[in-house]
């Protein structure tokens, strides 16, 4: 018989250690975070929206349209001008309210605009009742979400530590800045396809091609987009697999033919969009070169009053900026982004004159990361560029926010 020590007693096995559980990613659990950088832009963002609001507010005070007015009327109202009154009218009224249309000699050739940003508009005024805040709630959010989706594609070129901070900051300081303020679609676009293009650089061509769809109810640009994103996979489909997405490369064009479809079945004209656009904004084809000489009359013959030869001045000096851009990013041989620019330049340089190119340039996210390149790399060249834009961008705040054509 043994006899066991007292120092040893007899013990029962101890129970296994549960299994730890699975630990997630840290990949992942940044993707849920912002980064540094990005609340960096955020807090940009924020103080550069402040800072047109404060111009906006300044302007109804000392730019009445009455000289001697005492009441500087609606707190909104220096947003409340041009393109917004389309917006507006689409989603609160339809595009053929009471019967009306094209065959109506007062007909404003509201159906010249993309349902995309008046359907949003609509749902959002279901929560803010304002139409003029709703409209601006929609910009807001959409810019926070298209300078972040910018930050990102300007890593895809630049290596250079705050890259993407240095583009969203060019951009919210450009010329036409105040159009991702106000109730205008290109914020909403800017927040579809940036996204769409990282998500081609990602080779996720159902999200790439269902976000440029969606961008393109929002502006005919969305086209443009969709042949870029159409050339970037023809450019790095490799094997056989690559090539199965292709079908989808085909959606951004269905917005399209629908809104085609709904226009037919009301004015019996399957063109009623392009027909909008001749009537309301002169949008008739001309030779490039007619177009050019046509502005450059607008612009300094003296027949136009001296608002507008200035705007005129402006597009060509649009025009100018943009076929620079297109030529170099042929040089560098990126041929996508090079479509999408160049598609922008036909389109918006073969009417009868430039309309709205300044306002194109915000689209234009190629041109805002080849300028952060070079103000990064040439002090020199930083200065001179923020000392030139920031009074160009002070008075086409001013021009918009006070009801004169702008952009």
């Amino acid at each position: 018989m043994s006899v066991m020590s007292p120092r040893s007693p007899e013990k029962a096995p101890p129970n296994p250690p549960a299994p730890p559980l699975p630990a997630v990613p840290r990949p992942a659990r940044r993707r849920l975070r912002l980064g540094t950088e990005d609340r960096d832009v955020l807090w940009l963002y924020l103080l550069t929206r402040v800072a047109l609001w404060t111009t906006a507010y300044g302007a109804r005070w000392l730019f009445p349209a009455d000289g001697g007015a005492h009441d500087p009327g609606p707190v909104l109202a220096p947003f409340e001008r041009w393109d917004w009154g389309h917006f507006l009218n689409v989603a609160r009224d339809g595009y053929f309210p009471g019967e009306r249309g094209p065959w109506d000699p007062e007909w404003d050739d509201r159906e010249a605009f993309f349902p995309g940003f008046p359907l949003v508009l609509r749902a959002v005024h279901t929560v803010v009742p304002q139409w003029t805040a709703a409209g601006l709630l929609i910009s807001f959010v959409a810019g926070g979400v298209a300078v972040l989706a910018l930050v990102r594609v300007a890593r895809l070129h630049l290596p250079d530590e705050g890259a993407g901070r240095r583009t969203v900051q060019l951009l919210l300081i450009s010329p036409c800045a105040v159009f991702l303020a106000a109730g205008y679609s290109e914020a909403l676009f800017l927040a579809l396809a940036l996204p769409a293009w990282l998500a081609a650089h990602r080779r996720s061509w159902p999200l790439a091609a269902t976000l440029a769809a969606l961008a393109t109810t929002v502006r005919v640009s969305g086209l443009f987009l969709a042949a870029a994103l159409a050339l970037h996979f023809v450019l790095t489909a490799r094997g056989r697999a690559d090539w199965r997405p292709l079908p989808w490369l085909a959606l951004p064009a269905l917005p399209v033919a629908l809104y085609a479809w709904f226009l037919r079945a009301r004015t019996g004209d399957w063109m009623a969009w392009k027909h909008a656009q001749e009537r309301g904004w002169y949008r008739h084809f001309h030779a490039p070169w007619e177009t050019w000489a046509t502005t450059w009359e607008s612009a300094f013959d003296g027949g136009m009053t001296t608002g507008y030869a200035f705007m005129f001045q402006a597009e060509l000096l649009a025009m100018v900026v943009g076929l620079a851009l297109a030529a170099l990013l042929v040089r560098r041989r990126r041929w996508p982004e090079a479509v999408y620019v160049g598609l922008s330049l036909w389109a918006l340089g073969t009417s009868y004159w430039y309309q709205s190119l300044p306002r194109a340039t915000l689209l234009w996210w190629p041109l805002w990361i080849v300028l952060a390149a070079w103000t990064l790399r040439s002090p020199r060249f930083r200065t001179a560029y923020f000392c030139l834009v920031a009074p160009l961008s002070t008075l086409f705040a001013l021009t918009f926010l006070t009801g004169r054509w702008a952009g």
